[in-house]
C-alpha cells in the first residue's frame, strides 16, 4: 500500500483561495465564480456547466444558492422572444466576478510576501485554515483522497489518514465532482459523535456492515448523567470520539489506555474540502 500522506520530496508552495460570504453561509469561491464568469461568456446555463467541468444539475443548485444567498438575483434566465431566451448576469453579478477577481490578485500577492517573509508559513497558513473552521460534527480528520469508485448515483471516497488508517465515505456523484474530490486531493472528513459506534479491544477487523473501523487507545472518558464521551487515540496523532451510555462504558469495560476501536458507516461520513 502506498503512504500517500508521506511529504513531497520538492520544495513547498504556498497556497490559499478566497470565497465571499453572506452573513456565516458561504456564497462563493473560486468554482462559482468560474461558473458565473462561464455564464457571462456563453449566455447559457449548459454551455457554462459544460466549460466548468459542472453537471447541468450541479450548475443550477449552484445558481439557486449563489441567488438566495445573495438576496437579490444574480442569474437571470429568460425564455421564447426574440432573441429565443438565454441566461444572463445581473450587474450585481458582473461587478461580483471583478470585484473576486481583484481581491484574489491581492490574496495571491499576500501569500508571495508572507511566504518569502516567514519561515514555514506555508504549513502553518493551512493548519490554521483547517482550525477556524466551526461545525457541529465533533470529529474532523483530515486526510488525503486515495481512491474514487464511480457509481450510477454515489460513489465510495476513501481517504487516507496520517498514521496509515483508512476512510471510506460514500457521497452523491454529483457531490464528488462539485467537491473536487480525486486521488491525492486534501479533504475533511467530519462525522458525528453519535454515529460512533465502540467496540473494546484491538482484534481484527470485525465483520460488519459498517465500512469504517478504526483501532486506537482510548485517551480520554467524559462521563455525565446518563451518557458518557469517550475519545480514542489513532495511530498519527487524530482522535476520534464517540458517545455511548455510562452502562456502555461499565460493560465494555473501557478504560484509559485499553485499546478500542471506533466503528461508523460509510454514509455517516460527510466530506469537505477548502476554498
Amino acid at each position: 500500500m502506498n503512504d500517500s500522506t508521506s511529504p513531497p520530496s520538492g520544495p513547498l508552495a504556498l497556497g490559499g483561495s478566497v470565497w465571499f460570504q453572506a452573513g456565516q453561509q458561504t456564497l462563493g469561491g473560486a468554482a462559482r465564480i468560474a461558473l458565473l464568469a462561464a455564464i457571462r461568456d456563453t449566455g447559457s446555463i449548459t454551455g457554462a456547466a459544460k466549460a466548468v467541468g459542472m453537471s447541468y444539475k450541479g450548475a443550477w443548485d449552484a445558481i439557486d444558492a449563489m441567488n438566495n444567498l445573495a438576496g437579490e438575483p444574480l442569474v437571470v434566465r429568460s425564455t421564447g422572444g426574440k432573441g429565443g431566451g438565454g441566461t444572463t448576469l445581473t450587474p450585481r453579478a458582473i461587478r461580483l466576478i471583478d470585484t473576486f477577481h481583484a481581491i484574489e490578485r491581492e490574496h495571491r500577492r499576500f501569500l508571495e510576501r508572507a511566504g518569502a517573509a516567514i519561515d514555514g508559513f506555508g504549513g502553518d497558513w493551512a493548519l490554521l485554515g483547517r482550525i477556524g473552521l466551526r461545525m457541529s460534527a465533533r470529529n474532523q480528520l483530515y486526510g488525503t483522497v486515495v481512491s474514487v469508485v464511480r457509481g450510477a448515483v454515489n460513489d465510495e471516497v476513501s481517504i487516507a489518514l496520517p498514521g496509515g488508517h483508512t476512510i471510506v465515505a460514500v457521497v452523491t456523484c454529483e457531490s464528488t465532482e462539485t467537491l473536487g474530490l480525486a486521488p491525492g486531493s486534501a479533504a475533511l472528513a467530519l462525522v458525528k459523535a453519535s454515529s460512533v459506534v465502540l467496540v473494546a479491544g484491538d482484534g481484527v477487523p470485525m465483520r460488519l456492515s459498517a465500512r469504517n473501523q478504526l483501532q486506537g487507545v482510548v485517551g480520554v472518558i467524559r462521563r455525565g448523567a446518563v451518557n458518557a464521551e469517550v475519545a480514542v487515540e489513532l495511530p498519527g496523532g487524530a482522535v476520534i470520539v464517540g458517545v455511548v451510555t455510562d452502562g456502555s462504558v461499565d460493560a465494555l469495560g473501557l478504560a484509559v489506555g485499553q485499546p478500542a476501536t471506533a466503528v461508523f458507516k460509510a454514509s455517516s461520513v460527510i466530506l469537505g474540502v477548502s476554498g
